[in-house]
């Protein structure tokens, strides 16, 4: 599969780059991506809700009333929780909420989530991109050459470029991550996925180890 190579303006540079069909040519399988989409979106979570329970209530000790003779039901401490001010019954407690998984499975799913954006025809394979300073305006100027200003995009750089990261970080659908940071999450969370020329190959050895 070959896909051509465009300027940073959307036209073609008359370079053509060859895709290879064990990565971008598999039959996805969608319960690898359902399990990578988790447990990127567990890692998110903080865990630090907590809640107090009665034995973590400040108040009173003393029994409330006496045991037998009052016509209602027994009742022991003001924190219990059938009282209003007592404590909370089975709260939440913090806690870790990530799983493990296999690399293998990660990147299976990762070739599909990448077979699925070749499918849509939501992948462009641009010229490698790089800024003199980080601006915002230099990136919607870049976005707007390629018309794709109003969409979600996902630039992947074959290595870390500290004033690109920065011009993007500001446009809350536009994203850039190196190869290495490349996940399956931010591949579908994408309409148009954009890999640079020299992105293509690094991620290729990447996901055949």
């Amino acid at each position: 599969m070959e896909l051509a190579v465009l300027k940073h303006n959307g036209e073609e540079t008359g370079r053509k780059v060859t895709l290879s069909e064990d990565i971008f040519g598999v039959e996805p399988n969608d319960h690898a991506i359902y399990l990578d989409v988790k447990q990127f979106l567990a890692n998110q979570r903080q865990g630090t809700h907590k809640s107090k329970e009665r034995n973590e209530i400040a108040g009173s000790t003393k029994k409330i009333k006496k045991q037998k003779g009052t016509g209602g039901a027994r009742a022991g401490s003001i924190k219990s929780p059938v009282f209003r001010g007592g404590g909370r019954i089975f709260g939440p407690r913090p806690r870790n909420y990530s799983f493990k998984l296999n690399k293998k499975l990660k990147q299976v799913a990762r070739k599909s989530a990448l077979t699925y954006k070749v499918r849509e025809n939501s992948l462009m394979i641009l010229e490698n991109v790089s800024f003199d300073s980080p601006k915002t305006k230099d990136y919607i100027a870049f976005l707007n050459g390629l018309s794709m200003t109003d969409k979600k995009t996902l630039l992947v750089l074959p290595e870390d470029n500290k004033n690109v990261y920065l011009s993007s970080r500001n446009l809350p659908k536009a994203k850039v991550v190196s190869v290495n940071d490349v996940n399956t999450y931010e591949l579908l969370n994408a309409d148009n996925l954009m890999l640079c020329e020299g992105s293509v190959s690094m991620l290729e050895t990447l996901l055949l180890k």
